[in-house]
């Protein structure tokens, strides 16, 4: 498995499984809870979730697939966010207790701000070191920040710790690549990419297809390929059927060929402008 290295040395693993869309049915919670267990059975070791998905929905499946043990909790990098309007110091760490508690776990690996909010960076901050000098978290980091917000963090005392920042990154969605790709980049700051394959509409695009056609690949898979090009990308692409999931995880090893980017440019050329970063 391709990896990515944090700040501060630990190797995570380039691709992992989102959980966006999970946990809001009661009727499907068997059936995601065995989707993240094949998962992991098939060799994810990141799993990305947040308090937000489901109202901690999608936290009780991770828990539950996690807590059937296939894979030992130690081996998996648990990912997980903070809701904005609890990121104050109180709620950070009220929040943090709530999702370990879904979660099923005493620590979780990176703890994310979802996105920025009302309350001061700084107080966000100040709550994330508390967690982590208790062994709540092991990394802190954020999710839809742009290069303006990235530069506020890092003029805080401790701002500097964060260890990744989570946007939205895909062959059309490739606005960070002018400004907030280099800029972390400079800083040693890894991107984790939401949305990798446009929540499946690249799969969709007759372009990937050629592309993917040549190579008995998938469109979805060309796309994912693309993302990880980039040494320092992780992807979180979400799947829940085993076709998808081993597809996702074999494209974590494509490379692609310097003619196969320059047909993906064509259909999605670079940015040469600086673009508001897309959220969904």
């Amino acid at each position: 498995m391709k990896t990515v290295g944090l700040p501060g040395g630990e190797s995570v693993p380039a691709i992992g499984l989102g959980t966006w869309r999970i946990g809001e049915s009661a009727g499907s919670r068997r059936a995601e809870v065995e989707a993240v267990e094949l998962a992991l059975q098939l060799g994810y070791r990141l799993i990305d979730t947040a308090e937000m998905y489901g109202e901690g929905g999608a936290e009780e499946v991770v828990g539950e697939a996690l807590a059937r043990g296939p894979v030992r909790r130690d081996r998996v990098f648990l990912v997980s966010k903070v809701y904005p309007h609890n990121a104050s110091r109180r709620g950070v760490i009220a929040a943090c207790e709530r999702s370990l508690r879904r979660l099923r776990t005493d620590r979780i690996d990176l703890y994310l701000l979802h996105w920025r909010g009302g309350v001061p960076l700084a107080e966000t901050v100040a709550a994330f070191e508390q967690l982590r000098e208790h062994g709540k978290i092991r990394h802190w980091g954020v999710s839809n920040f742009d290069v303006d917000d990235m530069r506020e963090l890092w003029d805080l005392d401790e701002g500097s710790n964060c260890a990744a920042n989570q946007v939205w990154y895909s062959a059309s969605q490739r606005g960070i690549e002018f400004d907030l790709l280099p800029w972390q980049r400079q800083h040693r700051l890894p991107v984790m990419a939401y949305c990798p394959i446009d929540q499946g509409a690249l799969a969709q695009n007759s372009r990937l297809r050629a592309v993917a056609r040549a190579r008995r690949l998938t469109a979805a898979q060309v796309a994912l390929a693309w993302v990880l090009r980039q040494p320092d990308v992780i992807a979180i692409p979400k799947a829940a059927q085993a076709a998808h999931l081993q597809d996702n995880l074999a494209a974590a090893s494509v490379e692609l060929s310097a003619e196969e980017l320059a047909q993906i440019d064509a259909a999605f050329p670079p940015p040469a402008r600086k673009h508001r970063l897309a959220m969904t």
